[in-house]
């Protein structure tokens, strides 16, 4: 079973993710996780994106679907994998169509995690993020709060706000995710992939939803 995970910020693509990681032993591949690995590999396209990055700018989309490319190439994924956070434009997703095609792999569905604007704005502006860097542990003040307050529980760090996740600064990604990558869940309805879940639920709910779904 071989996903992409669509879904405005907060919607709980990453949490989903790792429960579906845990409940089917599927891959996550995150384009963060990618470029970090292939940098740290010292690869020539690593290399290539760490200078983008080092510069501060974007990494371009070939680079990217090249990385993406590379990585599904060398590895076997017995029990599939999910592509969280990627791809997040049209170009991307017609260059990502491309790669499988050559590769032989079949998407087998495009699942868009649907939640209210309200709610997202509730989750991120509650969440806290660990402030050391080999941690980033994240909590919720609501959900998953710290047993001390502001102290995290796995090695004793400040938490914080980010600040990408005040509600003014969430609501311009929110703006960002409708012009860029919304128009994505038009795409793969065309191309007879798309599968819409109820995501205001729990996460072991909105896994299980998935998962009968999909089989």
């Amino acid at each position: 079973m071989n996903l992409i995970l669509l879904g405005a910020p907060g919607a709980g693509k990453g949490t989903v993710s790792k429960l579906l990681v845990e409940k089917k032993g599927m891959v996550q591949i995150s384009t963060g996780d990618i470029l970090r690995g292939a940098i740290k590999e010292g690869s020539d396209l690593g290399k290539k994106a760490e200078g983008f990055m080092t510069r501060g700018e974007l990494v371009p989309d070939q680079l990217i679907l090249d990385i993406i490319e590379e990585k599904l190439s060398k590895e076997k994924f017995p029990n599939g994998f999910i592509l969280d956070g990627f791809p997040r434009t049209i170009p991307q997703a017609e260059g990502l169509k491309k790669i499988m095609s050559r590769l032989s792999i079949k998407i087998n569905a495009a699942v868009d995690l649907i939640v209210d604007e309200n709610e997202i704005v509730k989750r991120l502006s509650s969440r806290r993020t660990c402030s050391n860097s080999d941690c980033q542990a994240i909590y919720n003040v609501f959900s998953k709060p710290t047993k001390k307050e502001g102290i995290c529980d796995l090695c004793g760090s400040p938490v914080v706000q980010r600040s990408d996740e005040t509600e003014d600064a969430i609501k311009v990604r929110l703006n960002t995710y409708k012009e860029k990558t919304a128009p994505l869940v038009d795409y793969y309805k065309n191309e007879g992939l798309l599968k819409s879940i109820d995501a205001n639920k729990g996460s072991d709910k909105v896994c299980e939803s998935i998962i009968s779904t999909i089989e």
